[in-house]
């Protein structure tokens, strides 16, 4: 037992001789929890999870003899936590809608049963390592939980329940170790969330995290088990796009981390997303989702805690053979609260009051994704994706900057997109993905072999009708060529009929793969036939008045992507309109073509 000597905000000093260094540990008389940060001697600097006021020097003390951990088993999708994981359900029954301090709720419930079925064919007397299944529960009807080994445990099996109804603290298995102790194995156990859970061998991934979002399949995909970030200013869309993201996703299991965000904006999270449909089962979107939510008004160290939190849940699925998404909600959040804490222990700060371990905080964080083998032998992954908030949509700012060095793919928010109403407000200069080559074998193996040459002309029509918006601002349409005139209108095409894409709509909101490149290669299609009709010396008017191309931006959202072939159908439209045009504007040509078919 010790006692409380220094009080500053979040930061507190104590007297505990013994405690070693992240350890958890209660002080004060409502017994608020917080972390060991740093040592001297028997003082400890503790940052503490709660709010300290009324908290007291020469209040006891007390350590709690493991780090800050969670609780992985059986019972935890579904669920909405805050930043240290306490189940707000159950917080809300306890304290209302005021969360009281030094509340202390597991987890998991201790009450509910499970049906436990054991591994077929592990029998007492095998030996077993950490990382091992014991057996397997259905966690919801879409996902069935897999009971691992502890990855610290292994040894000899004594004894393996039979199936039945067990709690999460119920006893399911007992292992003699190496030093000849034995232990007992729960449905559950605790992991110390900063320090990343093992693995055999970490694999590159090869497919692409389908989002149904076509800007970002499409342009710039980013690969199951990648890095990536949505960076942008107040107002283009990041949130939107997140969700979108966590929606859609071809993936088994989805992690959304509120972190220091406003509470309007995850009050949304938290109310649409338990009605939501889960387009890949027709079930409850929640039966493979789980929230953290911690809001801006929220203790500061709790929001650095709840990045944490969430990646080790997310780990801890990937080692069950899972694809799992995590969406940090922001990072910018997270990195002000790492430099609230610095400023406070009275740590150098450096670029912009941040402290100088900003980027390697933000690298060990992301480097926690990726594909790999799990103990147990499977193949499952981890895919961090973190909003970036850079102050005045400033993307040199040390977050944008080093998130930028360190991720795979970089879906940049443009404020001048949103304000113009094209959502996603994804700018396709500023953006990037490292992964095309990667996505591009998978494209070619299970959609279209032509989409990589697509994507590429597509990118090459965009950037060149930016070059010559630039003039048009400065010496006005009139100084454009046919050919330059037929750019800027097939660009518009790409813009508003392939990358536009409205959350709102229907049969629009997502897009399945085969959509996707459906549309591209039709927006291509008439930007090359318009080009040829040019060259043949039809001017450039004849094509702006065709009604194709108004047609042609209606057709996202006029067919959901289970109406693809309606969608490729609409060749014969621009083929039908093309060809008319040749043949009323050079009908000399069209007759002795006629007379000679090829």
């Amino acid at each position: 037992m010790g006692r409380i000597l220094d009080i500053n905000g979040p930061i507190v000093t104590v007297e505990l001789p013994g405690v070693r260094s992240g350890e958890q540990v209660r002080i004060g008389e409502i017994g608020l929890v917080g972390e060991v940060i740093g040592l001297d001697g028997p003082r400890a600097v503790v940052q503490v999870y709660e709010s300290t006021e009324g908290v007291k020097p020469g209040q006891e003390a007390s350590g709690l003899g493991h780090p800050l951990s969670v609780e992985l088993g059986p019972g935890l999708l579904g669920q909405i936590f805050d930043g240290v994981q306490r189940p707000l359900a159950k917080v809300f029954e306890a304290s209302g809608d005021y969360i009281t301090r030094g509340l202390a709720i597991p987890a998991l419930d201790r009450e509910r049963s499970w049906a436990f079925t054991p591994v077929e064919g592990l029998e007492p007397g095998a030996e077993i390592r950490g990382g091992a299944v014991l057996g397997s529960v259905p966690e919801t009807a879409t996902i069935t939980h897999r009971v691992l080994v502890p990855p610290h445990q292994s040894g000899e099996l004594l004894e393996l329940a039979p199936a039945g109804e067990y709690t999460v603290d119920d006893v399911v298995a007992r292992v003699r170790g190496a030093d000849g102790r034995v232990h007992k194995l729960h449905l559950f156990h605790r992991w110390p969330v900063r320090t990343p859970r093992p693995y055999t061998r970490r694999d590159h991934a090869v497919a692409p995290l389908v989002t149904g979002q076509r800007i970002l399949d499409t342009f710039f995909p980013l690969l199951k088990g990648g890095k990536g970030a949505v960076p942008g200013p107040f107002g283009a869309g990041k949130t939107m796009v997140q969700q979108q993201i966590t929606r859609w996703a071809n993936a088994d299991i989805v992690i959304y981390v509120g972190c220091g965000e406003r509470g309007n904006e995850l009050v949304e999270v938290l109310e649409t997303f338990p009605e939501l449909t889960d387009p890949h089962t027709g079930r409850s979107l929640m039966e493979r989702t789980l929230l953290v939510a911690n809001t801006s008004n929220m203790p500061v160290v709790a929001r650095e805690a709840s990045i944490y939190v969430g990646v080790t849940i997310a780990e801890y699925y990937r080692d069950q053979g899972f694809d799992v998404v995590m969406v940090a909600d922001s990072t910018s959040r997270w990195a002000e609260a790492l430099r609230e804490v610095a400023g406070r222990l009275g740590q150098m700060p450096v670029e912009e009051g941040y402290p100088a371990y900003l980027a390697s905080r933000l690298a060990a964080f992301y480097e926690r994704a990726g594909r790999m083998q799990t103990l147990a032998g499977d193949r499952g992954s981890v895919t961090v994706i973190g909003a970036v908030s850079p102050p005045g949509g400033d993307f040199s700012e040390p977050v944008t900057s080093h998130t930028k060095e360190i991720v795979q793919t970089f879906w940049a928010l443009s404020k001048e997109l949103a304000d113009a109403r094209h959502y996603p407000a994804v700018d396709w200069k500023d953006s990037f993905s490292d992964s095309v080559d990667v996505a591009a074998r998978w494209w070619h193996a299970e959609v279209d072999k032509r989409w990589h040459r697509y994507r590429a002309k597509a990118l090459a029509l965009l950037n060149e009708a930016d070059e010559l918006a630039q003039i048009v601002n400065l010496v006005g349409p009139e100084a454009l060529s046919s050919t330059q005139r037929w750019t800027l209108e097939s660009s518009a095409l790409v813009r508003e009929g392939v990358l536009q894409q409205s959350a709102l709509d229907p049969a629009d909101s997502y897009c399945s793969t085969d959509k996707q490149f459906a549309l591209l290669e039709l927006i291509l299609s008439i930007h090359r036939r318009g080009q040829e009709l040019l060259d043949a010396g039809i001017p450039v008017q004849r094509l702006l008045d065709l009604p194709l191309l108004a047609q042609a931006r209606r057709l996202k959202s006029q067919y959901p992507s289970e109406q693809v072939e309606e969608v490729r159908a609409f060749a014969e439209v621009i083929r039908e309109q093309f060809d008319n045009l040749r043949v009323e504007c050079t009908p000399a040509a069209a007759q002795a073509e006629g007379e000679h078919p090829s």
